[in-house]
């Protein structure tokens, strides 16, 4: 795992160097840069496959094609051996440079045959033609932006401000965005003219013109066996399952497992002793809060998979003293609070071990969120009248505000909300801290005059389009795919990890994987209001029942409760009147209301504030220096 910077246009030595040494904690064991003409390409590696001889940039036999690659690919010992029966010879062990001889063989093409997570560069020489790829569902990020006919990509957004034809100018549109999503949607960036490529795209940069190309998306194709056979489905999942996780234990460096107690977790911890010929090594992290607290569970895992289990317990100060790192982390906005939980955990295995499998993934592929046995009840409430609907959603914001994780207020005024959208955007809704009318008095009147709101769903409705003859449930499931996992969570997972220097691998991710699953009814993903049935099945005779069948918890943080305590200095700092109208972004009178009502409990408003607050952290971070 590795990090990535270039350009081919204007620059220098001194800008490339500066771009790569900012993503040094995504490769601390290597550093090294190729220049030709107007190109520049520089190279930050962890060393995981081939540690000595798998240097980058790398080139192949007569130094006519390059390539700078942040990933792994799964499948690079098969290719490599059909390679080599045609030809090719290597002088490494790496994945790597089978990609190049790949490209050698095939052109654009060579994408088709890949199986891993990536983000690469790769450099035609004879042809003066940069090719930049992402994976197929964004495990690896990759900015670029085009300025004056220079293009320019990194790992990551702070390698991208090293450059100096990139300005650190907002664009508010995509900070309207950033509230209702709690992230910015890819492509957009909240910087102006700065792009996150789209999962399995690539770009061509050729004769000073880009062009954006699609290679693999996400599809709901016929099933190539007979569902309605219950027997033949479970023995094809459990064969590519196996498989995927055992792709993933390729490594010449220390492996282990995240083992949070849940059903994907433990699922890929059990697939993960079957195939590893050594103790699988399994970490956790648990805390005071009891309402977030998942440990107990996890250890009951390891005991009965017999791994050599690794436990840390976190404080609110040790989550709150990850301040400082999360703001470097997140450079852009980033309001998932369980970064935090997720970063401390990768310090902690990275003491350990180099990479961790993790579950990530399982609940977007089989309906897993608490929002897919929503929308059954949603549907229903969509019959009432307007009027029922309204009377509805005033008696339960009568309801007491509860401080707890997913509390069962929170639950039924997240339902109640939403209902004056179509059912794909209500459930953005649901998921977000701001809905467009809350935005609108959030922003500031200057802000407001430069902001096209009816952009706010752009991103979502350009996916939808790509599957509108698809059932409502079908068209979710892309959603959460396309947006949800590979904005939020897999960039959770990456950043955290890659920041302590840990690579994580996704078995769920595996493409063969992800096309069966699609490939399901959704009955046997979401059955009555059991999620996740057929993994359910699956791993009822190898995990305890309390495992498989225990409700959702997710991986919180108690961030309502520090809000009025722990966190409480530190928001009213960052949130004050004063501070507010000096930076002219929001309205003072607003932000104040909704501290105001969250400080009395009248309100339980931790997704607006928090979401607020990470502007700020940011802000103060990368825009003010």
């Amino acid at each position: 795992m590795c990090g990535i910077a270039g350009f081919h246009g204007s620059g220098n030595h001194e800008i490339i160097k500066n771009m790569t040494r900012s993503l040094a904690h995504r490769g601390p064991n290597d550093e090294n840069f190729y220049n030709f003409e107007n190109l520049y390409f520089g190279f930050r590696r962890l060393s995981i496959i081939d540690l000595s001889t798998g240097g980058q940039p790398m080139s192949n036999e007569d130094d006519t094609v390059w390539i700078i690659f942040n990933g792994e690919i799964y499948n690079f010992l098969e290719l490599r051996s059909d390679l080599e029966k045609k030809g090719h010879r290597f002088k490494s062990k790496t994945d790597t440079e089978v990609i190049i001889h790949l490209y050698e063989e095939k052109g654009e093409d060579f994408l088709a045959s890949l199986n891993g997570m990536f983000a690469l560069a790769l450099w035609d020489q004879k042809r003066r033609k940069l090719i930049v790829v992402r994976d197929r569902l964004g495990q690896k990020p990759l900015y670029y932006s085009v300025v004056n006919n220079t293009f320019i990509f990194a790992s990551e957004l702070k390698a991208m401000f090293q450059h100096n034809l990139i300005r650190k100018d907002l664009d508010f549109d995509n900070l309207n965005k950033y509230f209702i999503y709690e992230y910015i949607p890819t492509p957009q960036t909240l910087i102006k003219g700065v792009h996150k490529l789209e999962p399995g795209h690539f770009l061509v940069w050729q004769n000073n013109q880009l062009v954006n190309k699609q290679y693999w998306d996400v599809t709901f194709k016929k099933p190539s066996i007979d569902t309605s056979d219950k027997a033949m489905v479970l023995k094809t999942f459990d064969d590519l399952l196996s498989g995927a996780v055992k792709r993933r234990l390729i490594a010449d460096v220390p492996l282990g497992v995240f083992l949070s107690g849940g059903i994907d977790s433990s699922t890929i911890t059990y697939y993960a002793s079957r195939n590893f010929d050594q103790q699988v090594k399994t970490f956790s992290i648990g805390f005071d809060d009891k309402s977030f607290d998942e440990s107990i569970y996890a250890q009951e895992v390891a005991d009965i998979l017999k791994t050599d289990h690794h436990h840390l317990n976190c404080s609110p100060a040790d989550l709150l003293g990850a301040m400082s790192d999360v703001a470097q982390i997140s450079d852009e906005p980033f309001a998932d609070a369980s970064i935090f939980p997720t970063h401390l955990l990768s310090k902690f295995t990275k003491n350990s071990v180099t990479v961790a499998l993790g579950g990530d993934g399982g609940d977007e592929l089989l309906a897993g969120y608490p929002t897919f046995q929503a929308l059954k009840l949603a549907k229903l409430i969509r019959h009432l009248p307007v009027s029922g609907i309204t009377a509805l959603q005033k008696m339960i914001n009568l309801l007491p505000a509860s401080y707890n994780n997913f509390s069962f207020d929170f639950k039924l005024k997240r339902l109640m909300s939403g209902y004056e959208y179509k059912t794909e955007i209500q459930n953005q809704i649901w998921l977000s801290s701001f809905n467009i009318k809350e935005n609108k008095n959030l922003l500031s009147n200057d802000i407001l005059s430069i902001t096209d709101f009816s952009k706010s769903f752009f991103e979502l409705d350009n996916l939808l389009s790509k599957v509108k003859g698809q059932p409502l449930e079908n068209r979710l499931i892309y959603l959460y795919l396309k947006q949800y996992l590979a904005d939020d969570i897999l960039v959770k997972a990456d950043r955290a990890s890659m920041y302590n220097s840990l690579e994580v691998r996704a078995p769920f991710m595996d493409y063969h994987l992800v096309d069966f699953i699609n490939s399901l009814p959704y009955k046997l993903k979401l059955n009555g209001f059991t999620t996740k049935y057929i993994l359910k099945e699956l791993m009822k005779d190898k995990l305890p029942a309390n495992i498989i069948n225990r409700s959702k918890k997710g991986f919180g943080v108690p961030v309502a409760k520090w809000l009025n305590s722990e966190l409480k200095d530190f928001t009213d700092d960052l949130l004050s009147t004063s501070h507010i109208k000096n930076q002219g972004i929001f309205n003072p009178v607003y932000v104040n209301k909704i501290l105001t009502e969250h400080r009395q409990k009248k309100v339980d408003h931790r997704k607006k504030i928090w979401t607020l607050l990470m502007f700020q952290v940011w802000y103060n971070n990368w825009l003010t220096q």
